[in-house]
């Protein structure tokens, strides 16, 4: 989700907050304690990197994803679409063998 907020444009933690809550009307919240850990984690992966910006004379970091991580949130894009994929004939066959959904 983190990769997928900065796909259209670096963000600082607070912007990343926001546009998961916004893009998944409200289904996922992150906490900031836990947006920071995974910030983190994903930096040191090469997966973004992070921009320092100078607001009202105080440092705030702003992170943009890197082209690792683009080549890997195409990948994670790509799985998905196959588990859905795989789901339907799953559930279609259950459907079909007379099951519930």
């Amino acid at each position: 989700m983190i990769l997928l907020a900065l796909s259209k444009e670096p963000l600082h933690g607070y912007g990343i907050i926001k546009e998961i809550e916004n893009t998944s009307e409200g289904k996922y919240i992150i906490a900031p304690g836990t947006l920071y850990g995974v910030l983190k984690n994903l930096e040191k992966q090469g997966l973004i990197k992070t921009i320092a910006v100078e607001k009202e004379h105080r440092k705030k970091k702003t992170y943009c994803i890197t082209e690792q991580g683009k080549d890997v949130l195409h990948w994670e894009y790509e799985r998905y679409i196959r588990m859905i994929n795989l789901s339907k004939k799953i559930i279609q066959r259950g459907i079909e063998n007379g099951e519930k959904e």
